[in-house]
């Protein structure tokens, strides 16, 4: 394996390893701290992060407030709170050696609101921001109020192009690197466009190419280029490593940190990593977000799967074929099925599928009443964790706090199954009954020897596996 040089980014000579963010409490200080400690660039998750008391013990994130705009604001001082104290903690780690970096989602609720006050108490704790999850023009902004450097994540050079031209060319001394994160292969969100075939994952590289041309025109010949998404051994990127295309190149690891001993996740779920095959990690379009994401194919997906297919399109007067009535709710208002569609719909019922849900699309959907109870009960609750929410249609930017939809039963609420599988994973059943996000690699824990015996590396350990090849 060729040799694995030091390389500038954000200021500084770093490894060219970055550990790959993940939101709620998974990617946390000591995980972060660890990684950055190695030499490389440690990455602390800012969305919704735990904090402690002054025993030690942690916060639960409990909401009170009898409005969503209340809860909102529980949440936002929940996310500083976090976030502040994760970024303590990986600095204190880290010992002044390699980078900090803090990841976010553009999405997410009041994204830069806590961004900018996490940087205001954090100053000097924090060399980056990582952010991705949607087009984050104002990130070069918060950059340069604050003067550490900025990573956006992309899936195509189209779009650096408008992140470029909208906004950062403004802020070009201050952008420390450009995450290209594969559509097909990372885990959590994934940057697939409408253009694009989930179904037919492109080669990297022509891509990654096409955004090392489309910098150079914009003077970035030197900004590293960070690939994430489908990394694993590095040898087998050595066509990538001081290739002078491509210029300097970077690598992320988001799934390899979750099977150490400095990772936070339970034992449950760092087991299961172990027993995954290819193909068990599942690309979706079930999140509130509207984005597609990369998950394991658990119990909590084939429900949401099932419970999509359980669909029927209705009218509200009798059209087409449209002709056979059917009452919906307590009230049984009439709406119009076709006879096939009414056929199939007294056929879920009598597998106790009773409660046909309407969605924004003027489908129904059909669940078991304690389902439909649950749906209804997480709607309420929303607390605002997305910028928009297709489950519970808050809207952050409207003055009603409302995307004018109906909320969508045929999605969930990301922050409720998040935060129950980042701190209840000890416990196996946790990890059929919630979201598991996951790189689509993960199933090469169980044929890479290096965790053979039931081995745990520290995070130095994977680090040093990762410089050294096989």
């Amino acid at each position: 394996m060729k040799a694995i040089n030091a390389i500038l980014m954000g200021g500084v000579e770093v490894l060219p390893l970055v550990e790959g963010g993940k939101g709620i409490s998974i990617s946390n200080g000591v995980s972060s701290g660890n990684w950055a400690a190695t030499g490389g660039v440690g990455t602390f998750s800012a969305v919704n992060a735990d904090s402690f008391d002054e025993q030690g013990r942690r916060i639960p994130q409990l909401y009170n407030g009898r409005t969503r705009t209340e809860r909102h604001e529980e949440l936002v001082a929940y996310a500083i709170k976090g976030a502040l104290t994760q970024a303590r903690r990986a600095w204190d780690l880290a010992g002044g050696t390699g980078r900090i970096h803090a990841n976010i989602l553009w999405e997410m609720g009041a994204a830069e609101r806590i961004i900018t006050e996490v940087l205001e108490q954090a100053k000097g704790l924090v060399n980056g921001i990582t952010c991705g999850a949607g087009m984050p023009y104002r990130l070069s902004d918060i950059a340069q109020r604050f003067n550490v450097y900025y990573y956006p994540i992309i899936s195509s050079a189209r779009a650096f192009n408008a992140l470029w031209k909208r906004a950062y060319s403004k802020a070009a001394s201050l952008l420390g690197g450009v995450v290209y994160e594969d559509p097909w292969l990372a885990g959590g969100h994934n940057g697939l466009s409408n253009s694009e075939d989930p179904t037919k994952p492109e080669n990297p590289f022509p891509r990654v190419l096409a955004l090392r041309k489309l910098m150079r025109e914009f003077g970035l010949d030197r900004t590293p280029i960070i690939m994430a998404g489908g990394v694993w051994w590095l040898e087998e990127w050595e066509d990538w490593i001081d290739n002078p295309d491509l210029g300097p190149i970077a690598f992320q690891f988001g799934t390899r940190p979750l099977l150490t001993k400095e990772s936070p996740i339970g034992d449950a779920w760092k087991q299961k990593l172990r027993t995954l095959q290819e193909g068990d990690v599942f690309l979706n379009r079930f999140s509130p977000t509207g984005f597609y994401s990369s998950a394991v194919n658990n119990g909590f997906i084939r429900e949401l799967r099932d419970r999509n297919e359980r669909q029927v399109a209705f009218t509200t007067e009798p059209v087409g074929e449209h002709v056979a009535e059917y009452g919906v709710g307590p009230r049984k208002r009439v709406v119009y099925l076709t006879p096939a569609d009414l056929e199939r719909a007294r056929g879920w019922e009598t597998q106790g599928f009773v409660e046909a849900l309407r969605t924004p699309d003027s489908t129904l959907i059909f669940v078991t009443p304690e389902k439909a109870k649950e749906l209804l009960t997480d709607q309420v609750g929303c607390m605002g964790c997305l910028s928009q929410c297709r489950f519970s249609n808050w809207a952050q930017a409207e003055a009603s706090h409302s995307t004018g939809k109906r909320p969508d039963p045929r999605s969930f609420c990301i922050q409720k199954t998040l935060q129950n599988i980042a701190h209840t994973s000890d416990a196996p059943e946790a990890l059929e009954q919630n979201l598991m996000f996951s790189g689509h690699n993960a199933f090469r824990f169980a044929k890479d020897p290096f965790y053979s015996n039931g081995f745990i590396p520290t995070v130095k350990q994977l680090v040093e596996r990762i410089l050294t090849g096989r």
